[in-house]
């Protein structure tokens, strides 16, 4: 498999579960922008994926799977013994993926425009800051008694939740109101899925 990432941005949650699997990938680093290019070559990353964001996950058979939720879940199927996604039937899969839901549609796209686009200008930042904090009490209220989102065990939406609220510091969004969720990032970043995930993006 091939996952097309840029550091920064979500592809961040699928890289971590590769690692936290010990699945068999490759690193292909887009530079995103009007006219996204693959790094190594220069080619035309919109003949891979129009959407021209990340990430986007190459199968071995050469198929390509976009959308951040969907690669989450396809990952964690292909090894479902390591639990980072139940299977079909308990209401807990359910509930992983109200939460990949949740953080892709409330989470996601409320910080996207406000850190990819400063041309929006600083009033749309404040009005992000404030929406954002409101859905973070979700979240908050959400940890309460857990280590992570569902309970004791890590799953992908953890790894989700860690690559979107991880923006919230270049977006000078203060976190001090969330101690669980603070607490919550800082024990997710102890993993070594996803301090490989971050040496490996900081020198690609």
């Amino acid at each position: 498999m091939k996952l097309y990432f840029t550091p920064g941005t979500c592809s961040l949650a699928p890289h971590i579960v590769l690692r936290e699997l010990g699945l068999s990938f490759e690193l292909e680093r887009v530079r995103l922008g009007e006219a996204p290019v693959i790094a190594s070559t220069q080619a035309d990353y919109l003949k891979l994926n129009p959407n021209g964001y990340v990430p986007l996950l190459e199968l071995d058979d050469g198929r390509l799977l976009t959308e951040g939720a969907a690669i989450l879940q396809y990952l964690a199927d292909l090894a479902p013994a390591q639990g980072l996604l139940p299977a079909a039937s308990p209401i807990e899969r359910y509930e992983i993926m109200r939460w990949l839901v949740y953080i892709s549609s409330e989470l996601h796209k409320m910080f996207s425009p406000w850190l990819f686009h400063p041309e929006y200008g600083e009033q749309a930042g404040g009005v992000a800051r404030v929406r954002i904090a409101k859905r973070l009490e979700l979240v908050e209220h959400q940890l309460e008694g857990r280590d992570f989102l569902l309970g004791e065990r890590f799953t992908v939406a953890d790894a989700y939740l860690f690559a979107i609220v991880s923006w919230a510091k270049p977006c000078r969004l203060s976190l001090a109101p969330f101690p669980r969720l603070q607490a919550h990032l800082e024990r997710v970043g102890r993993r070594e899925s996803v301090l490989a995930a971050l040496k490996a993006e900081k020198g690609a």
